[in-house]
């Protein structure tokens, strides 16, 4: 398998890393500012959920809960490969950056730019409902 591109999105929140990864590592927390991600969670097993995503409905494996700042979550398709999304929270003085990577997989530039710009859009979602 050959690498893909990759593109880091990222934005600051005002609030301690600590605050910012207990919200995320909530499953339940995503349809409150991931769009991208989809709605209607309920939980199979585990870290397993399904959701209605924009693709259709799907399985969606998060990592689960560390000291580290890990929040990747595998996106499962029913009839196509697993999707690894990257997400990290790192302390930035105390504040937090809250940092995902894109792959680019079997897309041209323009939908890459397209889903870069759907994931600013959330953070950025995320980033309101955390300063509140």
């Amino acid at each position: 398998m050959s690498s893909s591109i990759a593109r880091h999105v990222s934005i600051t929140i005002q609030r301690p890393a600590d605050e910012v990864h207990a919200f995320l590592a909530e499953p339940l927390n995503f349809p409150k500012w991931a769009e991208g991600l989809g709605h209607s969670f309920s939980h199979v097993e585990g870290m397993v959920w399904s959701a209605q995503t924009p693709m259709g409905p799907m399985r969606i494996a998060f990592s689960e809960p560390n000291p580290y700042g890990v929040l990747d979550h595998t996106v499962i398709p029913p009839e196509a490969p697993a999707m690894l999304n990257p997400m990290r929270v790192l302390a930035n003085g105390s504040d937090s950056e809250v940092v995902f990577t894109l792959f680019q997989r079997e897309m041209s530039d323009e939908e890459m730019a397209r889903d870069a710009a759907a994931v600013t859009r959330d953070l950025a979602t995320l980033k309101a409902l955390l300063e509140r």
